[in-house]
């Protein structure tokens, strides 16, 4: 099947949308000059540009086509995708509420999991992550920070690699908080930390990129020692910017040993 074309998808979005009700229409949708109109283009060149021969449009025309023809997140991007090859200029907007769907999924893991903002904000988390990393629930929310918590001074305590842990927790932050936008939640957790953390100007200071992938993280757990996971990071749909991380454990030690910080977890709480 042919990929789909940017006159295609222009027609098919002009003709889901519904006209003023002002009389009986012949054709589905909106005329081309109703389009042109709430775009602000000529409809000769809009027409051109349906009919495959109007040229680039700017990033400031498609922004206009995309509000002319009532586009969401999902749409505008394959506008721009389709015009320019690449996707368009991030416009930042608070993550999406976590959905009880997205926390089932979390519920029904074994492994320590949780979701996560742009700005490394945990909004969510299953049990196992209690039981390895301890209850978020328990602390105020502002401390629900990936990055307050790895520079927090007394991290060294159960991060036996601490060093490797900030600095790429550092770097997958500049890549995800660039993707989403800037922000002032981020420029302010940023400001906060160099002013409280050496070690994070430091880090910060050598620039360094590069996004999550699959990093093995080792955490020191009073009564079973170290553990070692693969922690691998999951973009989640519609969510604005919202990401999933799990901890798998990467031997069977590991693995026992989370399955015994759950047993006792469950014990103590019943």
């Amino acid at each position: 099947m042919a990929t789909t074309t940017l006159p295609e998808f222009l027609r098919a979005r002009r003709e889901r949308l519904q006209p003023e009700p002002t009389g009986r229409r012949r054709t589905p949708g909106l005329r081309r000059e109703e389009v042109a109109a709430r775009a602000g283009v000529s409809v000769t060149w809009y027409t051109w540009l349906e009919q495959g021969r109007g040229g680039v449009p700017s990033d400031e025309v498609l922004e206009r086509l995309a509000r002319a023809l009532e586009l969401d997140e999902t749409n505008r991007e394959m506008l721009f995708l389709l015009a320019h090859a690449r996707p368009p200029p991030r416009r930042y907007t608070p993550p999406a509420e976590v959905t009880p769907a997205l926390q089932r999924v979390l519920d029904n893991l074994r492994a320590p999991a949780f979701v996560k903002t742009p700005t490394f904000q945990i909004v969510a988390w299953n049990r196992a992550a209690v039981a390895v990393m301890g209850d978020y629930a328990a602390v105020p929310e502002r401390d629900r920070n990936m990055l307050r918590r790895v520079f927090h001074p007394e991290a060294a305590a159960f991060l036996p690699h601490g060093d490797d842990m900030r600095r790429t927790c550092l770097a997958a932050f500049r890549v995800d908080i660039a993707r989403a936008g800037a922000s002032e939640e981020a420029a302010s957790l940023v400001d906060e930390l160099m002013a409280t953390s050496e070690e994070f100007r430091r880090l910060w200071a050598e620039n360094e990129l590069h996004t999550h992938g699959v990093r093995s993280r080792r955490l020191v757990r009073p009564g079973v020692g170290e553990l070692v996971f693969e922690a691998s990071m999951f973009s989640v749909d519609d969510s604005d910017g919202l990401g999933m991380v799990v901890l798998s454990p990467a031997d069977d030690a590991s693995a026992r040993g989370v399955e015994q910080l759950l047993r006792e977890l469950e014990h103590s709480t019943g």
